[in-house]
């Protein structure tokens, strides 16, 4: 079995005064996709914010790499090989997409290196070059979530976390963010993916967990769970 990267043990999170992740456990080995599915307000986007430093853990341990990272900030996490692709993109606004994908590769100075992963970056993502020179903020949001994505793998990240990446986008342009997550993995980056939509999250990964009112209350293989009737009766508007 796959070593262990990223181990979540009875993690709570209080958040605006109200408990919205009541201890949680779950884990991601090398190699894997696993997705975090849930209804809007389950909790997914807290836990995923507590992984990487940005709210404060109540309770419980996040270890990565068989370590604990308890109260490490994000800065720290990124050159650990922990990146994350926020819900609702982040990208800097006034910067080109260039410049965008230069911020991702901050904490490296091996210049040859990152000259070569923006060129990788352009060949996942095409439209990136197309509009290399372009302000991000006035991309589309898909685009932007094209190059939050694209930045993110800049710092060659071990784990990569994506938070909601499909949200708000056009069938078409989830179709194609889906793609790009299923290149990525079979890359060999370890992806954990938190989306609302269920099929598509469950379809391509490894293992899924289910999130309900800051619980994890199901987990199993991706496809077996996709085929559940629970999940489908509850997720899938079946």
């Amino acid at each position: 079995m796959a070593d262990t990267l990223l181990k979540v043990k009875g993690l709570k999170v209080a958040y605006g005064g109200i408990q919205a992740v009541k201890g949680v456990d779950f884990e991601v080995r090398e190699g894997e996709l696993v997705s975090l599915i849930g209804s809007n307000g389950a909790g997914k986007t807290t836990t995923m914010k507590a992984i990487t430093g940005t709210l404060a853990i109540h309770e419980g341990d996040i270890e990565y790499l068989g370590k604990s990272i308890k109260g490490q900030g994000p800065w720290d996490l990124v050159k650990q090989g922990l990146a994350m692709v926020p819900e609702g993109r982040g990208v800097f606004t006034r910067m080109t997409i260039t410049e965008n994908l230069q911020m991702g590769a901050y904490i490296r100075s091996d210049r040859a290196g990152i000259a070569s992963d923006i060129e990788k970056v352009f060949t996942i993502f095409p439209r990136l070059r197309e509009r290399k020179d372009q302000l991000a903020g006035t991309m589309s949001g898909g685009e932007q979530q094209m190059l939050a994505m694209g930045r993110a793998l800049m710092s060659r990240p071990k784990v990569l976390l994506l938070d909601e990446p499909s949200m708000g986008l056009s069938p078409i342009m989830v179709d194609k963010i889906f793609e790009v997550v299923k290149d990525v993995y079979a890359q060999g980056v370890t992806i954990l993916l938190v989306e609302q939509n269920a099929s598509r999250a469950l379809a391509i990964a490894d293992r899924g967990y289910v999130m309900d009112s800051g619980l994890i209350t199901m987990n199993g293989a991706g496809k077996e769970m996709l085929s559940d009737p629970k999940v489908r009766a509850a997720y899938l508007g079946e």
